[in-house]
């Protein structure tokens, strides 16, 4: 089970735990079940911490570092933290930091979250992977129903591929979890689930793109980081980096990606 080097970058460490995470013995699969359900955690905590969250001693932490190529958990620590992204401040404070910073007129305001879009454009039309976009559209093109579930920020973009989705004839189903009714139980074999979330990461929307895959539909994640816990659910990861502007972030770039997806698929499904 032991492996010879350690893995490069972030995206090969998550690959490699995925490949040998059936094989572990309980404590060793304690240990990656709880890194890849809290990436976010391994930058900021300690391994006695990190032992803690898993339900194992620090000592089957340390084991499973080591297995996955690390001389200790530090080095493993190393990769997060080159990727990591901290949380981000409520909004009363990022309007306080505007404040602060003298954000200038309304028109000020409005150039910069141009700008702030551009950027983003610019940085989606450079990563985005196009063997991953073509997945994406064949499984949603092929999907005997699409549901789509994206809570909190990323709920405009799930609400506009719903729409979009109707209107291109495509069968939908938007999960929006409005008076805590589960419809997780409509996904069906055959049927494509849209997962969308960003960090902070949704649990909701995991947990439905978790149901859907265990119902036997395919799964096509948006979302900001190699590191979402979306990458334990499913390979088609669609990775949207958003540049912000005093701590407000826009969704110009995953709504520009939203719209490619519908128009696709679209263009596919069409007579």
């Amino acid at each position: 089970m032991d492996v010879t080097s350690a893995p490069a970058n972030l995206e090969e460490l998550l690959d490699r735990v995925l490949e040998i995470s059936g094989d572990l013995p309980k404590r060793l699969k304690q240990c990656a079940d709880y890194l890849t359900a809290n990436p976010d955690r391994v930058a900021v905590s300690t391994v006695a911490e990190m032992a803690e969250g898993a339900g194992v001693q620090p000592s089957a932490f340390m084991r499973f570092c080591q297995v996955l190529g690390f001389s200790g958990y530090s080095q493993m620590q190393r990769l997060f933290r080159e990727s990591y992204a901290p949380n981000w401040p409520d909004y009363a404070t990022r309007l306080e930091k505007l404040r602060e910073n003298g954000a200038g007129s309304p028109s000020a305001l409005l150039a910069e979250f141009v700008e702030a879009g551009r950027l983003s454009l610019e940085n989606l039309a450079k990563s985005i992977d196009p063997r991953a976009l073509d997945a994406a559209i064949k499984a949603l093109s092929e999907a005997n129903m699409v549901h789509i579930v994206g809570m909190r920020r990323a709920f405009s973009v799930a609400s506009y591929l719903a729409y979009a989705f109707e209107k291109m004839s495509v069968p939908t189903m938007l999960h929006d979890s409005v008076g805590k009714l589960d419809s997780r139980h409509a996904i069906r074999a055959g049927d494509a689930v849209i997962a969308i979330t960003f960090e902070p990461y949704s649990p909701e929307t995991v947990d439905l793109a978790a149901a859907g895959r265990s119902a036997g539909a395919k799964i096509v994640a948006i979302t900001d980081s190699l590191a979402s816990p979306l990458r334990a659910v499913t390979p088609l990861l669609l990775t949207v980096q958003e540049a912000d502007f005093g701590d407000f972030r826009s969704l110009s770039a995953t709504l520009s990606l939203a719209v490619a997806l519908v128009v696709a698929v679209g263009t596919v499904n069409r007579p």
